[in-house]
């Protein structure tokens, strides 16, 4: 089974050094993965906004910067994002960054990506929210044009481009995977028809699990994919919202046994959240390494 780590941001406050500190222990300690989250702002609350899960006051380091970051102190775990809201940034420069992280990295990037779910930060960014869904489409076509291309033509309506070449090419080339989140069932057709992977994030129980699995897989052979060739992932529990939800990653056990039920639903890879073991009591970047390492070691036990 393959485990990444979903960076903390949060380790900033301790300087750049322990930043990389964090993101070299986590390849020492044997994850296969690191996978870093994405919002550009963050709303506050006001009158006719829907409320969010996260303070507008939560740092979220800006994820390509950071991987570029990663990428220079390891040389072996793979980098990406879980996930970059797509339709926010034009996928011509998305493909470029992250073709240059592929190239830089030695080919281990993974790119995760959603439509995301805060108006108000499409608003800031200047970006309709309203039609996110049909832009991502179009946008991850683009992206593996751009990557496998000599001469990138895209007659889409959002993003139409003409004779154009982006150079160099990703070491992965068209097969960078792009895996997408979401847990509607538009987004379990768009990873069917354009993903190499789904990315969870709340998954309950078994039941749900498998009803978008099956759409899933549905969507893949409706669009002429195989479904066999999809990658899974889930995160071994949502972000908490509650005192409950805190405790959940300072009881190894329970970490261990949700592991096991999500490789029984099917999952090849699980995300484990730093910063949900930073609000567990693990309080410093040090007191995180020690507790990924410990889970580390428990979950291979568990499940190879």
């Amino acid at each position: 089974m393959k485990l990444t780590v979903e960076f903390p941001s949060v380790s900033y406050r301790e300087g750049p050094e322990a930043v990389r500190r964090f993101a070299r222990a986590v390849e020492q300690i044997g994850y296969d993965h690191i996978d870093v989250f994405d919002h550009v702002v963050m709303g506050h609350p006001m009158e006719g906004r829907a409320p969010g899960p996260y303070q507008a006051s939560m740092p979220i380091l800006e994820a390509l910067m950071l991987l570029g970051h990663i990428a220079a102190v390891t040389t072996r775990v793979g980098l990406g994002t879980e996930v970059l809201v797509l339709p926010q940034r034009h996928p011509t420069l998305v493909a470029k960054q992250v073709s240059t992280l592929d190239t830089l990295s030695g080919g281990r990037v993974r790119l995760g990506v959603g439509v995301g779910w805060q108006e108000s930060e499409y608003e800031a960014l200047g970006e309709d929210f309203h039609t996110r869904g049909a832009r991502m489409d179009e946008a991850v076509r683009l992206l593996r044009a751009c990557w496998s291309e000599a001469r990138v033509e895209s007659v889409g309506p959002h993003y139409p481009m003409l004779a154009m070449a982006m150079e160099p090419k990703p070491p992965q080339g068209r097969a960078l995977p792009v895996w997408i989140g979401g847990m509607s069932e538009r987004a379990w057709r768009r990873v069917g028809e354009l993903g190499d992977g789904w990315l969870a994030s709340r998954i309950t129980d078994a039941t749900s699990a498998q009803v978008a699995i099956d759409a899933i897989r549905r969507a893949a052979e409706a669009a002429g994919r195989d479904p066999g060739a999809i990658g899974w992932q889930s995160m071994v529990a949502p972000p908490p919202r509650d005192a409950e939800g805190k405790r959940f990653y300072a009881e190894h056990d329970r970490v261990v046994a949700r592991v096991v039920e999500l490789r029984k639903m099917g999952f090849e890879w699980v995300a484990l959240n730093a910063t949900a073991i930073f609000q567990a009591g693990a309080r410093s970047v040090d007191a995180m390494i020690d507790a990924l390492g410990a889970l580390h070691g428990k979950i291979r036990a568990a499940v190879g």
